[in-house]
């Protein structure tokens, strides 16, 4: 079996944000050269797949300034410090949609693109929401508009590149192999 670890002999943080931070590496490849990997760290995240009684699933349009446009996608957020990632997807599901859950269930987790950054999301999945009395405010800089498609509308907005992100069409994947809606 080939070794093909990188080992880090050096490494430099560039940037601390408050999302994500850069650092640049220095590497001992397998075959004794070097070379730098530019990598970005991230807390990680959760999205959770909210299924209505009535078989819709519960999506969030925003825009998203690194691609300069609206896209809808299923509710996510970015993990706190010490914060299991249940509870991040309560406290995402709440913020964003109004809606609450007492179960949870857990379905895989990806990493989002492995070539430059360790980040991970946990996907959730529910199909017991509930209304919240007093919706939760979401964040002081996020802007959502909710929005409820069938599996068939939400296949039809990937065609049209509405829903353009892998998380989003990753659990539309997830619903339409489990048969969920």
């Amino acid at each position: 079996m080939t070794n093909f670890e990188e080992k880090t002999l050096q490494s430099e943080t560039i940037f601390n944000g408050k999302v994500i931070s850069l650092q640049i590496d220095e590497v001992a490849l397998p075959d004794g050269k070097t070379s730098k990997r530019e990598l970005i760290k991230h807390p990680g995240a959760v999205a959770i797949i909210p299924v209505t009684k009535d078989n819709k699933i519960v999506f969030v349009k925003q825009y998203r300034k690194a691609l300069e446009k609206t896209i809808i996608e299923i509710p996510a957020g970015k993990l706190e410090p010490g914060e299991k990632p249940e509870v991040t997807a309560i406290r995402e599901l709440q913020e964003e949609t109004g809606y609450t859950t007492e179960h949870l269930i857990y379905v895989t987790s990806f990493y989002t693109s492995p070539g430059f950054a360790d980040e991970i999301i946990y996907l959730y999945q529910t199909e017991t929401l509930s209304k919240l009395e007093q919706p939760l405010e979401t964040d002081e800089d996020e802007f959502v508009e909710l929005i409820e498609l069938t599996l068939e509308e939400a296949e039809a907005l990937v065609e049209s590149e509405e829903i353009h992100d892998a998380k989003t069409a990753y659990a539309l994947l997830y619903v339409k192999l489990k048969g969920l809606t």
